[in-house]
């Protein structure tokens, strides 16, 4: 038997069900009954983890954790969050569950450094809230790996489609964006992190040139191999 897996979701809809799709497109099964038994809690009245974390909102944990044990009390056997912002909150999380949580920031750290001998530099794309908190430069200090953000004018740029993405906006320009890119890659950084996965979820949907570390599919991929399933991809 294998477990079943709780999603807290709602940040935002759209990322909740692209994780879905790629959990199921990526377990290698041949019928309904091979694919993971999955419980989503789209919870969308969590507040915005951003805003919060700027000093401008509700405090999001409470929620957050509401929705965990709701999982849990479903019957969820271990849990994921498709909200790199929201991993802020991991801890305080964890604190009040019984079931593992994969964290998907951990998980993806490890995948770039596995993938990427003697990295020194990696570029990260995300929202103000994860990238002020230092959610990845955390996990990238213990490999000695410096994290590069945007510049204030440029980050900007990411803010924007992201929001926009939230929005259901499918009139968007990515040329600010490609900027913001450039101006990374002008550092040195070849790896780049969609550290949000509203960005997982525009480079679906708009096909982004370029290539990119997806913290969603990792944690798809990664969930399916926990769960006793078998993914069509590895890490």
């Amino acid at each position: 038997m294998s477990k079943k897996l709780g999603i807290i979701g709602g940040m935002g809809p759209l990322a909740t069900a692209y994780l879905f799709k790629k959990i199921v497109l990526l377990t290698d099964a041949n019928s309904d009954q091979e694919h993971l038994h999955i419980l989503i809690d789209n919870n969308t009245s969590i507040p915005d983890r951003t805003s919060y974390i700027r000093g401008l909102g509700e405090d999001p944990s409470k929620y957050l954790i509401e929705s965990a044990k709701r999982l849990e009390n479903m019957g969820a056997e271990f849990l994921i969050m498709p909200c790199n912002t929201a991993h802020y909150f991991y801890e305080d999380i964890v604190k009040e569950i019984n079931v593992p949580f994969l964290n998907m920031i951990e998980e993806s750290v490890k995948f770039v450094i596995a993938r990427n001998e003697n990295i020194s530099k990696v570029g990260l794309l995300a929202t103000d809230g994860t990238c002020s908190t230092g959610i990845y430069d955390k996990y990238f200090q213990n490999y000695g790996v410096e994290v590069i953000k945007p510049s204030k004018a440029m980050q900007f740029h990411v803010m924007d489609l992201i929001y926009a993405i939230k929005k259901g906006n499918k009139e968007i320009t990515l040329e600010g964006f490609y900027k913001t890119v450039e101006e990374i890659r002008e550092q040195g950084v070849e790896v780049l992190v969609l550290g949000c996965t509203e960005l997982s979820s525009a480079y679906g949907i708009f096909k982004m040139k370029g290539s990119y570390i997806d913290p969603l599919e990792i944690i798809a991929i990664r969930a399916i191999n926990f769960s006793g399933k078998r993914s069509l991809k590895s890490l």
